[in-house]
């Protein structure tokens, strides 16, 4: 078998076989195929896409090139989310606890932010003390204690993800839906939960522009569960403006307690009621109606609270923080940025939002960069509120000398007219293997 005749096939419009792909990905993780190669082949997925099977194949492949975690030493139910990525999304704070205060169980692998979206290991770790490395055994008698377990993704998960992202970052193959759909299941089925909730945020903060664009690739990566016996079930989330008010990692979990405590804003509240009913329908607690109102109830009597508590004390983290919010890190400085216009505000980049809050220190550009867990912005005006010039948009939070630059990048982004503009869902539909089911 030749690398030199998989990318003819593919560039002519040929399905692979598991043989062939399991060729490809293994020789180029052992480096028996160069860059070069892979470059062409992916590619060639790029222009002539690939069948639900052929990828639903490859990314089983791509699940087997590293660790694969057993679970079964958990017992019940074990469902897991991911999240495509955006600005402000902390619904993995809210989620988790509700989800597992209701008796279905949480064994999640989480990620760093890099770029203009946070990561939800970041600011787990902006509560003091918080450990997000854990040992096997010590991550399953947690979860089989207390029902929840939030820690930092192995990097031996799907070894060869790694390497094919980072040649697709290079080779404008980055937006080929085939391989961002293989990319993020391998990873959630070497994971080893039964069952995955994806939330695919759509709109100029996240990876998919378009909800057509983004109901594509939560089809296929439904069917790529489905191939590989999990349930799988994906909400089409908005992402054209940032969800609540905060940016930043220790803001974040700020915001998170204030939903778990009955409080907090109307958007993250209602996206996070709908993520966490749909994966207690995933974890056979009932229908969605019902799912929705035991969410409620464990928010209600303060349940779900006590159980983020609970798993932050486990994890080693300082609880007295989620309390008493001054007892985190504080900022060195903060800024009022001044509306310069009467009038509605028509957009408000997301993206932008988020390159502002890295600027301040909030994120990475590169993977070594250092965060400063205080940095941030809290937005007291968002997409369709009007404002008076001179009224403050929003705080930045961070070091004087870094306010500037992130006012020139949030102002670039923010876009005035004497009109409100039409209100948008909050979700937009819903996939499941059964078909797709549109809100908007």
């Amino acid at each position: 078998m030749r690398m030199y005749d998989m990318i003819a096939k593919k560039r002519d419009g040929g399905t692979m076989t598991r043989q062939e792909l399991e060729f490809i990905v293994g020789g180029f993780v052992d480096g028996s195929i160069p860059d070069y190669q892979m470059s062409a082949w992916m590619m060639a997925v790029y222009l002539r896409g690939m069948t639900d099977k052929e990828v639903a194949v490859l990314t089983d492949v791509m699940a087997h090139s590293g660790d694969m975690v057993d679970l079964s030493a958990i017992q019940g139910v074990k469902v897991d989310k991911h999240s495509t990525g955006g600005v402000g999304d902390k619904t993995t704070l809210v989620i988790t606890p509700i989800v597992a205060a209701c008796g279905v169980k949480i064994a999640k692998m989480s990620g760093r932010g890099l770029g203009h979206t946070g990561g939800t290991v970041d600011k787990l770790e902006s509560v003091p003390g918080t450990r997000t490395a854990i040992e096997q055994k010590d991550f399953f008698k947690q979860v089989n204690d207390i029902g929840i377990a939030v820690i930092g993704q192995s990097g031996h998960l799907a070894a060869a993800d790694k390497k094919m992202y980072a040649l697709r970052d290079v080779t404008a193959t980055v937006g080929c839906i085939p391989l961002i759909a293989s990319s993020i299941m391998s990873k959630k089925l070497a994971a080893g939960s039964d069952a995955i909730l994806l939330d695919v945020t759509t709109g100029n903060g996240a990876f998919m522009k378009t909800v057509p664009e983004s109901i594509e690739l939560a089809k296929m990566m439904v069917a790529i569960g489905a191939h590989n016996g999990r349930k799988v079930a994906a909400l089409i989330t908005d992402m054209d403006t940032p969800l609540g008010h905060n940016i930043g990692n220790s803001l974040e979990v700020m915001e998170s307690m204030e939903v778990l405590k009955g409080r907090g804003p109307e958007d993250l509240r209602e996206v996070c009621l709908q993520l966490a009913a749909n994966m207690l329908v995933l974890g056979g607690k009932g229908k969605l109606a019902e799912c929705r109102a035991m969410a409620e109830a464990v928010i209600a009597d303060g349940s779900a609270y006590e159980k983020c508590k609970q798993m932050f004390a486990y994890q080693g983290g300082d609880t007295r923080v989620l309390d008493d919010y001054s007892l985190f890190a504080q900022p060195a400085a903060q800024y009022e940025l001044l509306a310069d216009h009467d009038g509605y505000i028509w957009s408000n980049d997301t993206e932008k939002i988020g390159n502002a809050s890295v600027l301040l220190g909030a994120g990475r550009i590169t993977k070594d960069d250092t965060i400063d867990m205080a940095a941030g912005i809290i937005l007291h005006k968002k997409t369709g509120d009007f404002v008076k010039k001179g009224e403050s948009i929003c705080t930045f939070y961070g070091h004087t000398e870094k306010f500037a630059a992130a006012e020139e990048m949030y102002r670039a982004g923010l876009v005035y007219r004497d009109e409100k503009p039409a209100e948008k869902p909050l979700v937009f539909a819903r996939v499941t293997a059964e078909g797709v089911e549109t809100f908007a």
